[in-house]
C-alpha cells in the first residue's frame, strides 16, 4: 500500500539503565526489524495519549512521565511509506512487558544500547542517537 500523504505515529524509548526495550516487527514498514513499541496516532488523539495507549495494547505496561526525546522521519519512496513519529523517553513504567499482539510482533527483549540486535528500525537509530547526545 502506498501512502499519498505522511502518516503519524509515536514511539516509546523505554530505558532501564543502559538497556532499551525493543520489539520485533512482523508488518511493514520495516518488517522483521527490531523497533520501539508504539504505533499510529488516531484522529483527534494527542501523541502522548497515543503512545501510552499503543504501548498498553502492544506490551501490556503502563507508562509514566513521558519526555519528548526526538522526532523520527521515516521516508521510503520506493515502498511508498512516510511516517513522522515523535519518540518519547520513558524510564518509569508499571507491569511486566510481554507480547500482547503476536500477529504484529515476533519478539521482545532488553538490549544494551551499545549492542543492539540487527536489523533495527530508523526510529531506534534516531532514539539511540538522541539518547547518546543527552
Amino acid at each position: 500500500m502506498k501512502f499519498i500523504e505522511p502518516r503519524s505515529g509515536a514511539g516509546a524509548a523505554i530505558v532501564d539503565g543502559a538497556k532499551i526495550l525493543l520489539i520485533k516487527r512482523v508488518k511493514e514498514p520495516e518488517a522483521s526489524h527490531w523497533g520501539l513499541p508504539g504505533g499510529k496516532i488516531d484522529l483527534f488523539e494527542t501523541a502522548e495519549a497515543a503512545i501510552i495507549r499503543e504501548v498498553k495494547e502492544e506490551i501490556g505496561i503502563d507508562l509514566k512521565e513521558p519526555f519528548l526525546l526526538c522526532i523520527s522521519d521515516l521516508i521510503d519512496e520506493e515502498i511508498g511509506y512516510h511516517w513522522l513519529s515523535p519518540i518519547y523517553l520513558f524510564t518509569e513504567y508499571s507491569g511486566t512487558p510481554m507480547i500482547m499482539e503476536p500477529e504484529k510482533h515476533l519478539g521482545l527483549g532488553w538490549f544494551d544500547i551499545d549492542a543492539l540486535p540487527t536489523p533495527v528500525t530508523k526510529a531506534v537509530v534516531d532514539a539511540i542517537t538522541a539518547l547518546k547526545e543527552k
